[in-house]
């Protein structure tokens, strides 16, 4: 009988070498991964991979960039203190910028960003997203969030934010004091008056004037008390009807 040759009787070493390259890049890729992704590593650049950001960078490059809500809550809390110290400041000196104007940051808080707020772990990132996740997962509460719990909370914490600055925006305009505006108190932004019926051009409107007010006043008192001045000054988001109806006349005139 003939016997087998030799390399029939001896297995192929391709495959065990194919395993070992696949294995080892595997093992390279994963390390590559965990060192330039973890948020303690060192770089050449401050903070490369920041993602919490506060609207104080926004501010210092003269407002060009939209504000976006933060989704943290501590970032949320930081930068209602950044706004509510620069309101006040800016209120006591008169210093408010007209309108949509970018106002100037105090120099106090110019760093305030770098401060508190980087890639370095100062803030226990693990600990956040304990405390955050059961405020989220509430529709039901099964230890998973789903897309519309988070859609719920983004809008949620938006329409938080704009209350808290119609607030600070009512305590400015509100002379008296009572908690409500009337329409003699309100001063429009400077940017506002470009849509003014009477002036040269031609894209006359009917936004911050007196009948804009007067849809606003829900109970028709003539003052506007929180939510009222809310709707006034986002008459988008109303769902008051009759400024709903003012804001079809104004759209089909």
């Amino acid at each position: 009988m003939a016997q087998p040759s030799a390399a029939a009787r001896k297995p192929s070493a391709a495959p065990t070498v194919v395993l070992t390259l696949v294995l080892a890049l595997a093992s390279a890729g994963l390390l590559f991964l965990l060192v330039h992704l973890s948020p303690s590593s060192p770089s050449a650049h401050p903070h490369p991979h920041r993602r919490l950001r506060l609207r104080g960078a926004h501010l210092r490059h003269g407002g060009a960039i939209p504000h976006q809500i933060p989704f943290d809550p501590v970032i949320a809390d930081l930068e209602r203190l950044l706004d509510d110290r620069e309101w006040e400041r800016l209120a006591a000196a008169g210093l408010h910028a007209p309108g949509m104007e970018s106002a100037p940051v105090p120099e106090d808080l110019a760093d305030y960003e770098d401060e508190y707020i980087n890639d370095a772990a100062r803030f226990n990132m693990t600990l956040r997203v304990a405390a955050l996740f059961p405020k989220i997962d509430v529709d039901p509460a099964d230890d998973a969030v789903t897309g519309a719990e988070l859609a719920a909370w983004n809008l949620a914490s938006a329409r938080r934010e704009v209350l808290h600055r119609t607030a600070r925006e009512l305590d400015l305009h509100d002379r008296d004091h009572d908690g409500r505006v009337a329409f003699s108190e309100y001063e429009r932004p400077s940017w506002a008056w470009r849509f003014d019926d009477n002036n040269s051009t031609s894209d006359g409107m009917g936004w911050w004037k007196e009948g804009h007010f007067n849809a606003a006043d829900m109970d028709g008192d003539g003052f506007l008390n929180l939510m009222e001045f809310n709707d006034f000054l986002h008459p988008a988001d109303t769902t008051n009807p009759k400024l709903i109806h003012w804001l079809c006349k104004e759209e089909v005139r």
